[in-house]
């Protein structure tokens, strides 16, 4: 279940990502007030810790639910 949440915060920080390049508009800041209001700050501290949290899977040859 913490990798689903930690994958799906990960996917929602690299869509926002994908739009900063493309578009110049961070969707994560609009959505929460601006880039550095304290919640866009604690939704882009969330996918930080999901991103940190989803490392090791990349070594891992097991296969996650």
């Amino acid at each position: 279940m913490w990798n689903k949440i930690a994958l799906i915060l990960v996917i929602i920080g690299a869509l926002n990502w994908g739009c900063v390049a493309l578009f110049a508009t961070d969707v994560v800041g609009f959505i929460f007030g601006g880039t550095y209001s304290v919640f866009s700050r604690i939704i882009f501290g969330l996918v930080g810790l999901a991103g940190l949290f989803l490392i090791p899977s990349l070594f891992s040859d097991k296969k996650t639910d």
